[in-house]
């Protein structure tokens, strides 16, 4: 059959479920079930949707609401969505220009539909989650990474992120809390960035999905940083929430005068063509960001626990070190390679072939600011990260 397959599906990459695939092939020449370390998925785990959204979503089912839905989304989930932010974030969303989408990765593809086309670059922070990287180019743009600093609990380098703005730059992105380093940005550094994208009078992103699972460091809303800098957010329910198979995320758009509203038509219009995102999951979704968030305290507690676990052990291994993560569910160790491994995708397949254990090759999230880095999160047990541990301390010191 003769099939023209485009180079912009043939060539898509996402590293956190690409790795899968080896995992598999794993499993099935072994007979052994591989430790995933790889998704940040909780409900993967030994986490549960907390019991009062899975009533609401069975309300709403029982309730008759399984039509369709606005593309826009439900007005109910708009308005809690800005109750949300004003309660947690202390920001005004305006409910009405509030979309609702399957996910962020769906946002995400909207944001790219709409501003790139052939040429555009986009500011991404290196490392960044891979579908940003993945929809820039899938729609013939540039993804242009800016560095972010190991050294200074991954803050963005704002010299970095000035000097690749060009005539062709159509905007700029911020991930605070950060996946995949879980990194929470200085307030200082946000208002930076803020100031260069009113400078340049360039659309500013911010996706703030586990803006509420933070350790010791508060989480900066980017719409308090920018003053009067336009802002688009993105958030959802599957982090703090822990209902990530429900795929309902937000974007809003924040501006004083209008100026997103054309980026919001042109998001809106895809929403249109995808019909709706899930009626009663969304209506769940309005219960889980009006409630009171008293599930994030055993949360945080347990995160706490195994982040610490995690941490001490890699800076206890040869050749591996890490800084510690501020938030979420992620750390991004540095791995020394010296010429063991020609990369840490060759890395990363190497233990995995060797212990099951199931990373993600740094170079996935920024093949520049990512390399020579791997992955895990947090979220098994501690005994699992435990058990993931010793497989991989034992094979460092094989090497």
């Amino acid at each position: 059959m003769n099939l023209a397959i485009t180079d912009r599906a043939a060539n898509l990459r996402y590293a956190i479920r690409d790795i899968v695939v080896a995992a598999k092939r794993y499993e099935k020449a072994k007979g052994q079930t591989a430790l995933y370390l790889n998704i940040g998925d909780p409900i993967k785990y030994d986490w549960k949707t907390p019991e009062f959204m899975i009533d609401a979503f069975y309300e709403a089912l029982r309730d008759g609401n399984n039509g369709y839905a606005p593309s826009e989304g439900l007005d109910e989930l708009k308005q809690a969505a800005a109750e949300k932010e004003k309660k947690v974030n202390g920001i005004d969303i305006d409910p009405s220009r509030v979309l609702v989408t399957n996910g962020v990765s769906e946002a995400i593809q909207f944001l790219a539909g709409a501003l790139v086309s052939n040429g555009s670059e986009f500011l991404i922070p290196g490392p960044a989650y891979p579908p940003y990287i993945a929809y820039m180019g899938y729609f013939g743009g540039v993804p242009v990474t800016y560095r972010t600093v190991e050294e200074e609990g991954w803050n963005p380098d704002v010299d970095d992120l000035r000097s690749k703005i060009n005539e062709k730059t159509v905007g700029i992105l911020v991930i605070n809390p950060n996946n995949p380093v879980g990194a929470v940005y200085d307030h200082k550094v946000l208002k930076e960035i803020a100031d260069i994208a009113g400078e340049y009078n360039l659309p500013l992103i911010s996706d703030e999905i586990y803006d509420q699972l933070t350790f010791d460091k508060d989480q900066t809303p980017m719409v308090k940083a920018a003053g009067d800098v336009p802002v688009v957010g993105f958030n959802g329910v599957s982090k703090v929430y822990l209902a990530p198979g429900w795929r309902v995320g937000y974007v809003y758009f924040h501006d004083t005068d209008g100026e997103l509203e054309p980026l919001r038509d042109a998001m809106v219009r895809q929403a249109r063509i995808r019909i709706c995102t899930n009626a009663p999951a969304q209506l769940a979704t309005a219960a889980a960001l009006r409630s009171d968030g008293s599930h994030l305290k055993g949360i945080m507690r347990r995160l706490r626990e195994r982040r610490d676990l995690i941490a001490a052990r890699l800076n206890s291994i040869d050749s591996v070190s890490t800084t510690i993560p501020d938030a979420a569910f992620y750390i991004m160790p540095k791995i020394d390679l010296r010429n063991r491994w020609k990369n840490d995708t060759e890395f990363v397949l190497d233990i995995l072939n060797e212990t099951g254990v199931v990373f993600v090759p740094g170079s996935g999230f920024c093949p520049t600011y990512g390399a020579n880095h791997f992955r895990s999160v947090y979220l098994p047990p501690p005994e699992i990260i435990t058990e993931a541990m010793d497989r991989l301390e034992a094979f460092m010191e094989k090497r």
